[in-house]
């Protein structure tokens, strides 16, 4: 556990049991929200962790999502349950994942493929404890403290970002990409409906904030703020560019051979251990299809068969 701000604690949700790939975030108030639980496999761990910071099954209110992948939400099903009173608090396109999972869990372990054991699934919440968050909501930690919930798509259609302005904080997501095992910024666009104009444009909208905090899922606070999101931005950009050209030239394949070329992970990350931790996950070869079928779409004229 380790504080990143004025209440609020990260907390390593140990992905596959191994440090710095998920983290979640405790937020203390008089109703204190915890953000991205995330993977099934990772509950025990994280209810065990919230017990020992002194929560009892009462005391968690809220239970917070950037967005519906199971490496994030998956494990909210079991937090629930250990905290009863706890509110799941989503995007409006997650409620009914979060109420009836099954299509999620499979469309999830085709992306995974041979690594879906390692996330595990996910289990059903009731509806009446599912808040649909549009851009905007707010969530009461008492006091007068609350989360913002900010629309942020790119990564999914379904992203949001939380804010909390008493300390500028922001807990990103995967808006800003990934940095793992102390590697730099990387974007994360795995399947299924990855938009890069859309997560250029949230960027902006997180610089626009000024926050004084800016912590990815994967894996912690990225630095300064502005560097960091100026750093995202240009990636996305590069990464954009060399997808459409890809695809025009030859498809899928020639998607993944223009982004080596434009955007090596190793120059990118700038370590060797970050870049096998990628290609470990196989979160490197997702970007390669997630673009693919972003450049397929952003290739092909408005009306075209």
């Amino acid at each position: 556990m380790t504080d990143i701000a004025d209440g609020i604690t990260l907390i390593d949700t140990l992905l596959g049991g191994v440090p710095g790939r998920t983290s979640g975030y405790l937020v203390a108030g008089e109703a204190p929200a915890f953000v991205d639980p995330g993977a099934q496999t990772s509950a025990a761990h994280v209810v065990a962790t919230l017990r020992a910071a002194g929560l009892g099954p009462d005391d968690l209110a809220w239970i917070v999502l950037t967005h519906i992948h199971l490496d994030h939400c998956g494990g909210a099903g079991e937090l629930a349950a250990a905290f009863p009173r706890a509110t799941v608090v989503v995007h409006e396109r997650g409620v009914r994942h979060m109420i009836d999972p099954a299509r999620l869990v499979a469309a999830s372990h085709v992306v995974y493929a041979e690594h879906a054991p390692m996330y595990g699934g996910m289990s059903a919440i009731p509806e009446a404890r599912v808040v649909a968050a549009p851009d905007g909501h707010r969530v009461a930690l008492g006091a007068g403290r609350e989360l913002e919930m900010i629309a942020t798509p790119g990564h999914a259609r379904h992203h949001m970002s939380v804010l909390d302005a008493a300390t500028g904080t922001v807990i990103a997501g995967d808006a800003v990409g990934a940095h793992l095992v102390g590697g730099g910024l990387y974007p994360t666009v795995p399947p299924a409906d990855v938009d890069i104009a859309a997560g250029r444009a949230s960027l902006a909208r997180l610089l626009a904030w000024r926050p004084q905090v800016v912590s990815a899922s994967h894996f912690g606070p990225v630095g300064a703020p502005a560097d960091a999101i100026a750093v995202a931005d240009e990636q996305l950009a590069v990464m954009g560019e060399a997808a459409l050209r890809g695809w025009i030239a030859g498809g899928r394949d020639a998607v993944e051979r223009e982004i080596e070329r434009a955007l090596p992970l190793e120059a990118a990350v700038g370590t060797a251990e970050s870049a096998m931790e990628w290609r470990a996950l196989a979160w490197y070869q997702n970007n390669f299809d997630g673009l693919a079928r972003w450049a397929e779409g952003a290739a092909t004229p408005p009306g075209a068969a």
